[in-house]
């Protein structure tokens, strides 16, 4: 309100120094109004205010100032030479420039340098720097090897071969004539074909021996058409080049032979075997140089693609050495197309394997770009399986070559705990929205799946995504701490290599390739892991304090402090009893908590409250039940974010407070029934002679049991599990493992509590048995009272029939009010001013009316006990027999404990 009143004076002074109308008339005072009204509208809803130019202009004034004070005054004339030299350029917008620069600013005395200034201005060229010339980068590019390229061609008609030459020789350097070696002078062009030599012209046998290409088959006699004939050597160079990928006669686009050809002096069977077996080579290569040529943009199918074409490259090395030996006769060749398909055999058949994964690829719809390290994973197994080394080893080296591709996210997020942006080949995603740090290592980051529920990636990484995704986790949890984890250098000095001669040595050729892998991949993923997984386990221990937090836990919601947890249980039952609404109110309560645990735990971390099912109930409702006020009371205790990890809000509600909760009742019950039973000692009267033993009987069961159910939870439940979780969280190699343990222990301790679903109608069972001891309790001050109102009401009328009615009255006056208060006022802690009401509303609902009698209540209550007690017991039997749960064993020993109470 401060702030709005001081901008509503700004502006009023603001229009009153712009108005132009007149201010004394009333039309002047309207419009001044509303522009002020207009103004201060526009200042309040202004999102984008302008910079101020005079706190730019006193910043910049103040570095000049601090320049010259520190020394650097050279510093301080640049700055106010370029302030001056932009006067000339200022435009409205120059002050938000100039406020742009001064935010990004860091330390401008100490670390400018106007050495840097000298970076603006542009060189002026040297004029005695060597100049490049186009002689130099011929001879260095070998373009002086190519004579033609210098060549001035002149297209008129009148040009001849010696004009070329003249033209040739004018333009030629003398610089690259001195450089042409003599095997450049010899080389052969396309001139040379038409010298003859021998007397027979070069491009003549060229176009002969081509002739086949240009044949027309004939027919015979029988008009059948004659195929045509060509040699071993021409039926070898076309499936050569078929197999380079070039365009051949003898096939067509898809690799099948052309039927109208026919090797020279074999048979149409030979030859068309031979011929498809050629053809069958070159359909199998087809998708391989097909995909070799297509465009790529993601980077996994870059690396592939790239892996290809060096394989592709290497068949074409092979194809080239073998037509060089046809073309170049440097001995006597024989050629024999069966020898050539037994040569080319082993470096054929790997990129079979390679063209089945692409083929596989192509045929399946809408695969994910790492699909292809899934199959070359698997073609690697299958090619030791069958003893192929070759293909063996080729796919392995691809393999091992792209999945260092696939590493580098990996690698960046298990030491920087980054995600590249806009990946989708990995399978970690992190959420848009920035969660609070206790929900960070849930709910943060999230692996992806498919639709049909798989993980998003390679299914070779699948047992060892749990560890990465712990892993870059951790590292996140680490940087939020401001505690510096392993650096990347330090993670790519220890890591052991992945490649294949590593993975994969020659004297482990026989083990499987996925073993091999799989003991490779985890120990360069344990080199990551275990140095992040050590540090934020430490940090969690030893500087935020996980085991000070879970004794806390277990003191508050265990009770495991049985002194502390009498002083708050007292006072919230001595609440209850006296119909106080101070047990509603949450500031109370806190106090009582803080007061009672104060002693073990921080008390400014610990709170309590009450729920709305507990405000809608009276004070006489809540204190006759335990199922309506006590679950209605919270506990919460604010632990450290990063504990908070380890033990979420969600184990705190759904674990720890049921069973504070439960321990609550359990001790509502032994407190009702270990009040003094004065009054009650006394032998019975004579419409009730066994009003005593009944209720004394009733009330040593409810406590035998109520005392049983203690000892359980406590010696049998709590403490051996609390001992266990400890010794778990100690040995948990990351905290995956020990959010995981935490989480076993919450879901133990509550199926053997007889908290779960499994044994809903047994807790409640035994929540019955609860009220049967509030009922006793109700039951034995009603009669008190009952009792104490007979005797009030013999004294009085005893005073009346007396002869002496002064005397005796005031007796009877006496005793109206000293009886009660030997009986009663003794054992009640209600402190409220209705005490009579209230004694009435409990005799009324105990008694039901007055129509049964106090010793045929307690009969009835000892009734419902027994059949509990056996429902209970028998329940807890059954339910062991059936299960195979953990806690099973300790149902059936629960069970066995109350089976003693059971009589014949």
């Amino acid at each position: 309100m401060a702030y709005l009143a001081q901008l509503g004076a700004l502006t009023d002074e603001l229009v009153a120094s712009l108005a132009t109308a007149a201010q004394d008339t009333a039309e002047g005072r309207k419009r001044q109004a509303a522009d002020r009204e207009s103004a201060l509208r526009g200042i309040r809803f202004h999102s984008f205010l302008r910079t101020n130019q005079f706190d730019v202009e006193d910043q910049l004034k103040g570095y000049d100032e601090r320049f010259r004070v520190i020394g650097r005054e050279s510093l301080a004339d640049a700055l106010g030479e370029r302030l001056a030299a932009l006067e000339a350029h200022r435009n409205k917008w120059t002050p938000d420039v100039l406020r742009f620069i001064l935010d990004l600013a860091d330390q401008p005395a100490q670390k400018s340098d106007l050495r840097n200034l000298d970076l603006l201005y542009e060189s002026e060229p040297d004029e005695q720097a060597p100049r490049l010339t186009w002689q130099e980068i011929a001879k260095e590019d070998g373009w002086n090897a190519e004579r033609a390229i210098w060549r001035d061609i002149d297209y008129s008609p009148s040009s001849g071969d010696e004009d070329e030459e003249d033209q040739f020789a004018a333009s030629d350097d003398e610089s690259l004539r001195t450089d042409t070696t003599a095997e450049e002078e010899h080389q052969r062009t396309a001139k040379d074909l038409t010298k003859p030599v021998d007397g027979v012209a070069p491009l003549k046998v060229t176009r002969e021996s081509q002739a086949w290409r240009n044949t027309n088959p004939t027919r015979d006699d029988g008009r059948r058409a004659k195929k045509v004939p060509i040699s071993s050597l021409q039926l070898l160079r076309e499936a050569l080049f078929m197999l380079a990928g070039l365009k051949t006669t003898l096939f067509n686009e898809k690799c099948d032979p052309v039927n109208i050809y026919q090797l020279s002096g074999v048979s149409w069977d030979t030859y068309n075997s031979l011929v498809t077996s050629f053809s069958e080579c070159g359909r199998k290569l087809a998708p391989l140089r097909a995909f070799a040529t297509t465009t790529q943009k993601i980077p996994l199918l870059q690396v592939f693609q790239d892996s290809l074409q060096r394989a592709l490259a290497s068949l074409d090395r092979n194809l080239s050495a073998i037509q060089q030996r046809f073309t170049s006769l440097e001995r006597d060749e024989v050629v024999t197309l069966m020898g050539i398909m037994a040569e080319l055999g082993p470096s054929l058949t790997p990129l079979y394997s390679l063209s089945t994964i692409v083929r596989q690829l192509q045929e399946e719809r809408n695969p994910h770009a790492f699909r292809y390290l899934e199959l070359l994973f698997d073609g690697v197994g299958i090619a030791q399986l069958e003893g192929n080394i070759a293909a063996y080893r080729l796919l392995g080296d691809i393999f091992f070559d792209c999945f260092q591709v696939y590493l580098k996210p990996i690698r960046l997020w298990m030491e920087e705990g980054r995600l590249l942006p806009g990946d989708r080949t990995f399978f970690i995603a992190e959420l848009p929205t920035k969660l609070p740090l206790p929900q960070i290592w849930k709910d943060q980051f999230n692996l992806l799946r498919t639709p049909e529920g798989t993980l998003h990636a390679p299914r070779f990484l699948r047992p060892a995504i749990n560890r990465i995704f712990t892993t870059g986790k951790s590292i996140v949890v680490l940087k939020h701490l401001k505690h510096r984890g392993p650096s990347r250098n330090d993670g790519q000095t220890n890591e052991p290599p992945m490649d294949f001669s590593s993975v994969c040595p020659e004297h482990l050729e026989f083990a499987p390739f996925s073993e091999l892998f799989s003991a490779a991949f985890q120990a360069w993923i344990q080199s990551k892991h275990h140095t992040a997984s050590a540090t934020l386990r430490g940090l969690l221990f030893n500087s935020y304090g996980l085991s000070q937090s879970l004794d806390a836990l277990q003191q508050v919601y265990f009770m495991s402090d049985g002194s502390k947890a009498d002083a708050f249980a007292s006072a919230i039952f001595r609440h209850l009893d006296s119909l106080s609404t101070s047990w509603k109110d949450r500031f109370t309560l806190t106090e009582i908590a803080q007061e009672a645990f104060s002693p073990s735990v921080e008390s400014y971390r610990l709170s309590a409250d009450i729920s709305s099912q507990g405000l809608r109930h009276g004070g006489l409702v809540a204190r006759s039940t335990v199922r309506l006020s006590l679950p209605a009371l919270r506990l919460t205790y604010r632990l450290n974010w990063p504990v908070q990890i380890i033990v979420p809000d969600a184990a705190v509600s759904q674990g720890y407070q049921p069973i504070f909760t439960f321990l609550l009742q359990t001790r509502r019950a032994i407190t009702v029934l270990t009040h003094p039973i004065l009054g009650f000692s006394s032998g019975g009267s004579a419409e009730e002679p066994d009003r005593p033993v009944i209720y004394h009987l009733v009330r040593t069961k409810l406590l035998w049991f109520c005392n049983t159910v203690m000892t359980y939870l406590t010696s049998l439940v709590l403490a051996p599990n609390a001992g266990k979780l400890r010794e778990s969280l100690r040995d948990a190699p990351d905290v995956d493992d020990m959010i995981s343990a935490h989480s076993s222990f919450i879901t133990r301790i509550s199926n053997e509590a007889c908290q779960g679903p499994k044994l809903e109608p047994i807790r409640e069972c035994i929540l019955d048995v609860f009220d049967l001891a509030i009922k006793v309790e109700d039951a034995r001050r009603t009669e008190l009272t009952r009792l104490a109102e007979e005797e009030e009401e013999i004294t009085r009328l005893s005073a009346m029939s007396s002869p002496f009615k002064t005397s005796t009255q005031g007796r009877g006056r006496r005793s109206l009010h000293a009886t009660p208060k030997k009986k009663d006022r003794s054992e009640r802690v209600n402190d409220s001013e209705d005490d009579s009401d209230w004694e009435a509303e409990l005799r009324k609902s105990t008694t039901a009316s007055g129509k049964k009698s106090h010793a045929a209540v307690l009969k009835e209550l000892h009734a419902d006990f027994e059949r509990h007690l056996r429902f209970v017991a028998g329940g807890l039997r059954g339910v062991a027999r059936a299960s195979r749960d953990e806690a099973a064993v300790n149902w059936d020993l629960l069970a066995e404990m109350l089976e003693v109470g059971i009589g014949d």
